[in-house]
Order: structure tokens, then sequence, then C-alpha cells
């Protein structure tokens, strides 16, 4: 007999940005077979199956005992520990085995002993204590109440007090606070009490009706409002449109951000003196919701309009000192001073005029009144007091797109001369943080150094930049910069090798780093095969444009029929090698060759060579897997270790040649083959 199942945690109201992952941890519960289904609202986390066994069935279990020469009396020993008789035991090889049969259990039961382990066990960001002080149990919000059916019947336990049941609650205002459910009716009962239990649901329902009021799409705002209503409505609202009169962005920012609102355009890319608001709730017939929206907005767009007028008093080269009073880091000195150091870097980058004074301004905003209230908008609102003071529009634009790209799905800075501002920022802060330490571990990451590495592999990689990677790291290691630390705290720039000379050289780490960053991009974001990555980076990083292109070529010459078992036989080259400890510094000397195919594949060697130089990346590499039947032929006949040690060297050194000439694209021996057992 199959029976349904169904969790229901009931909590005050998650967090929205929680929630997926809380649902990504509860999908892989192991429900004896049976696959789970998730979903959730903001105030439960649902599981549900349907087929789960009444029981879990009898099974044999082999234990393994002592050693048979042990004796018997050990076997002995070892079975009364069993609870059985020697007689049980078998020798199975040079052990002592006990078969055991294992009753299978009631399903109910096993549930029971391990939901709470379960539900407790989720991982989140942070927790908390909400009873019991700090030896009670941690969630991300206050269980309330617990719902555990297996068929027709409660599965039994309790969590800090809540025990489990088979009530549930609906939606906070509009639906009742017991509601007796089963598998069976229990979503229907949910919907009766305005609780739409499907977030697939209420994301269609909200995309649905915003968009029939006019709003402007926006999917992260989308995702946000499905997991903190239970049952959405949106409702259309108006501004005075002489608050138009501000940037849009500005604007946009503060009906998104801080009122969670969908901005409406009378025409594309301009601002209609509306919003689109949804509510957690089943209407707003009298308007009082709307009215109230209308109310807050226009309190928040005064505020910002003061602000922008305030700000406008000192334009924003004249805010330049001002920067000496913010902190970037403490080791690191002032904004002033990374200001400095960025401006050094685009230089050294070739960044022109624009570039420079882009590079000069582009932390400027943060100390203006817009900025210190919306925080979010920092670059946005020095790139638009930048135009509105009369920047020329280069340096506008790099100063409004420097923080580009957010995330690996955001676009990189719209110019070269934001691209090389990007670059110098994202790098200064990099190279700062790692020289003092500030590496980012597990879940630390306080600077989103893996950000901003991610956003100087984006760049370099979409931008069609010439530069490689250890060409940027020198730069960046060498550009000198003027401190204007106070020389009260000069004794800690010593100490921190900042003074007289720039940032210490970045070490290892931080190329390492990078290269973690570069494999990341090019296997989740470009999908390439983890493999084709790591072979393509072990024969060097040079521009990532180079790289793309080395790996594009081996994706499409792996496939053909010679190209695999090649890679395992440069496998095969290489191990030798290091077995061998070879001395590269040996020349080939043909006059040596014992056997026809040393000779044949070293004829073979220098034909490729010369087809491969000057040829493409695609016909090099398919030039090169042309020379499989030649090295199977020299593997199948040539005896590497000849005990001549002329011989020897002279063929160890014939195989290093051509693993370092074919080498230069991709190391072909970091391909997985079909005969790895990794």
């Amino acid at each position: 007999m199959s029976l349904d199942f169904l969790l229901e945690i009931g909590t005050e109201e998650i967090p929205h940005w929680m929630i997926p992952g809380a649902l990504a941890q509860l999908a892989k519960m192991d429900l004896f077979g049976a696959a789970p289904e998730v979903d959730a609202t903001p105030r439960r986390l649902v599981v549900r199956a349907k087929g789960l066994p009444e029981r879990t069935p009898d099974q044999e279990q082999v234990v393994k005992g002592p050693p048979v020469s042990a004796g018997e009396k050990a076997a002995a020993g070892f079975a009364k520990k069993q609870g059985v008789e020697l007689s049980a035991m078998t020798k199975v090889g040079d052990y002592y085995e006990l078969r055991k049969q294992v009753p299978g259990r009631a399903v109910l039961d096993l549930l029971a002993e391990s939901l709470p382990q379960t539900i407790l066990g989720l991982q989140w960001p942070k927790t908390m204590f909400w009873t019991g002080g700090k030896t009670g149990p941690r969630f991300i919000r206050p269980i309330r109440w617990i719902v555990a059916l297996l068929g027709a019947d409660v599965i039994p336990f309790a969590i800090a007090g809540v025990k489990s049941g088979s009530v549930t609650k609906g939606h906070r205002k509009l639906g009742s606070s017991s509601i007796a459910v089963t598998t069976v009716n229990y979503e229907s009962e949910l919907r009766k009490n305005f609780v739409i239990l499907s977030s697939e649901e209420r994301r269609r329902k909200i995309e649905t009706e915003v968009g029939a009021l006019g709003a402007k799409f926006d999917h992260e705002l989308l995702e946000t409002l499905t997991f903190i209503t239970e049952y959405p409505t949106a409702i259309k609202g108006g501004f005075d449109p002489a608050y138009l009169a501000l940037p849009a962005e500005v604007l946009t920012m503060v009906m998104r951000h801080h009122q969670k609102y969908f901005s409406v355009e009378s025409e594309p890319g301009k601002l209609a003196p509306h919003f689109v608001a949804v509510m957690n709730t089943s209407g707003d017939p009298e308007g009082l919701v709307q009215r109230g929206n209308e109310r807050v907005l226009k309190a928040r767009f005064n505020d910002a309009r003061f602000f922008f007028d305030v700000d406008q008093q000192k334009t924003l080269v004249d805010r330049v000192p001002d920067l000496a009073h913010v902190t970037f880091q403490a080791k690191l000195g002032s904004y002033l001073e990374k200001t400095n150091r960025v401006v050094t870097l685009v230089e050294e980058l070739g960044g022109n005029a624009h570039a420079r004074r882009a590079a000069l301004l582009c932390k400027c905003d943060l100390p203006t009144e817009m900025v210190k209230e919306f925080t979010d908008l920092q670059g946005i609102v020095g790139g638009l007091y930048a135009r509105h003071q009369g920047e020329p529009e280069e340096v506008a634009r790099a100063i409004y797109d420097h923080y580009k790209p957010l995330s690996m799905e955001d676009s990189i800075p719209s110019t070269h001369e934001g691209q090389i501002l990007a670059l110098a920022d994202k790098l200064d802060t990099l190279r700062g943080c790692f020289a003092i330490g500030l590496i980012p571990s597990g879940s630390k990451d306080p600077f989103a150094l893996r950000r901003a590495a991610q956003g100087v592999v984006k760049i370099l990689a979409e931008g069609g930049s010439a530069l490689a990677l250890e060409l940027l790291l020198e730069v960046a290691s060498t550009a000198q910069v003027q401190t204007v630390r106070p020389p009260s705290q000069s004794d800690t720039l010593v100490a921190t090798g900042i003074v007289g000379g720039g940032l210490p050289l970045p070490d290892r780490q931080l190329k390492e780093f990078l290269l973690d960053r570069i494999k990341y991009y090019f296997r989740e974001i470009r999908g390439y095969k983890y493999d084709e990555v790591n072979a393509v980076l072990a024969s060097g990083c040079g521009t990532l444009a180079d790289v793309e292109a080395r790996l594009t070529a081996l994706a499409a010459v792996r496939p053909t029929e010679n190209f695999e078992p090649l890679a395992a036989s440069f496998k095969r080259i290489s191990n030798i090698l290091k077995q061998a400890a070879f001395d590269p510094s040996t020349v080939l000397d043909d006059a040596l060759f014992e056997e026809a195919a040393e000779s044949d594949l070293h004829i073979e060697f220098e034909r490729v060579r010369t087809m491969a130089r000057g040829a493409s990346y695609q016909k090099a590499l398919e030039a090169v897997a042309s020379l499989r039947p030649k090295v199977d032929t020299f593997f199948d006949t040539v005896l590497v270790n000849a005990k001549d040690e002329r011989v020897r060297i002279n063929r160890l050194t014939l195989l290093h040649n051509l693993l370092t000439e074919f080498s230069t694209i991709a190391d072909f021996s970091e391909i997985v083959t079909s005969g790895d057992t990794k």
C-alpha cells in the first residue's frame, strides 16, 4: 500500500531571498524512493510526495567478522556480541561473516524520528533562538505550527514544544487561523483561505496583473514579490509629473528598492507618472491601499528631490578632497588614496584622458546626500551628476558603469573608458585586500572579492581586451601611487608595505584566485567541459579572447576519432617523462634512431609542426590529431627505456619535443579519456 506524505513547517515570515535555498535542500529529502515536491510562501515551507511505502522491506545484512586465522574462539566472541550462535557464522574467504535478517519498520515511525533533524538541519545564512535560550533549537524564524501527515495519520513529533498535527493556518488577515487538512484537500483548503501555495502560480498572477496595468517588467522584483506574498494582487497608483524632472534612475530606484513598486513607461525609456504595487491581499475596493502607497512614495520622492538639489551646490571635482574623510579600508586608507591608485592604474592600462578624468571623479558621489540615502545608486549618481554638471559624455558614462558587472548575468561597461576604469577599480580592491590578508574563505567575503574577480574576468573576456592575465597583474603590482594619509598613521602604511611604491606584488594566491574565477566563467557561463578548460589553461592563460579561441578549437576537434586516443598517448608521454625525471636540455640526434617507428614519428612530427605553425587553432589541432597512428606505432614497437643510455635519452627527448611543441594550445594530458578512472 502506498501513502501520500505532507510536511508543512509554519513560521513567522521568512526573508524572501532565503526561501529558494531552503527549498533546494528540502527537495533532497530521502522519502523512501518517493520524489519530493517542494513549495513555499513567506509563512510556510512545504514538502509533498506520493507513493511512500507503509513499511520498509525486510533486509539481509552482511556483517564482516574476525579473520579465520584468529580462530573459533574469536569468532564465538563476535557471534555472542551479535546475539547469535557460532553456528550462524560462515567462512567467506579469509574472514568469518554473519548474515542477519533485519526486519522492516513502519515508515511512520522512521519519519517521526528523522523529521525533527531534517527541519532543524536546514542551513540558513542566519538563524535565531526563539525559545529555550541558547540551549534551544535554532531556525530562521520561530516555528509556530507543523503539519506532518502520512496518509491519514499524523506523524508524531515536536520541536520546541510545537507538536505536529493536521491543522494549518490561512492568510494572516483574510484566512482562518485553524484549518484541518488532509493530504488530499490541503492545497484547496489553503486556497479557500486566501493562500496560493504554488510559487509559480503566484509568480504568473503577479506577472499577468502588473503587465495588464502597464508595468515595466523587472524579473528580480517579480521574484521578490513572489516570496513576500501569499495572495498577491496588483494595483496602479500615480504621482505628480513634476517629479519626472529628477533622473529616471533615481525615481526607479526609489520605487523598486525602497517601495517594491514596478515603474511604468509612457514609451520605451521614458517614465510615466505611475507605478504598480503588489498587495498581499485580495483587493482594494475603496482605494485605501493605493492612496497610502501614493503618500509614502511622495515623501520618498520629496527626499530624493531635496538631496538632488543640495548635491548640485558642489561639483564632483570639488568633492575630490572630501574623499579623504571616507574610509575605504582601515589598512588601505581612504577613498582619496584609492582614487589616486585607480588613476595610476588607469594610466598604466592605457586609459585615455576621458578614462583618467572618470577615474578621478568615480568615487565622488560617495559623500553626496543622494548616495548616503540611496546607497544602491553609487556610481549611477556619479554618472548622472557628471552629465548634469557638463562633464564629457565619455566621462559620465564611464562613471555610471564602473561598478559593472555586478554579477555574471549583468552586462559589462558599455564603453572602452568604462571597461578600463572598472578593471582598475576592481583590481585595486583585489590586490589591496590580498596584500593585507583579507582573502575570501568559505562564505566570508566582506569586500565582495569574488564578485570583483568575476567582474575582471567578464570584462576581459567580453570586452575584447588585449590584456593578458600576467600583464594585468604585472601592471597592477608596479603602479606607483602617492599616499596622502596623515603622518600620524604613516607607520601603519610602512608596516603593510603600501608607501614608497604602491601595494605589494600580488602573490600567487591572487593569481590562483583569478584563475579559479576564469575556470568558473568558461565552465559555468560559457559551457565548456571542465577538462577542456583545465587543458587550455594549463598551457597558459594569455588573453581571455585567446583562451576562448583555443577552447572553441579544442571542443570542435575533440569528437574526431584520433583526438582522444592521442590525448591518452600524451598523458602516457607526460607520465613517462615524470617517472624518468627527464632533463630537457638534450638535443635530439636522429643518428641514434634504431627503430623505423621512432624515425617515422620524428619525420611526421616535423611535418605536422611546420603545418601547425601559422594555422588556425582548429587546423593546428587537426594536424596534431593526425599524429595518432605514428604515436601508436611508436609505443607498440619501441622500448623507450632502452638499455643504451644514449638511445634512451634520445627517445625521451623525442617524446619531450612532441609534448612541448603541441602543448602550447592545450595540455592534452588534462583531457579525460575513456580509459581514465577519475
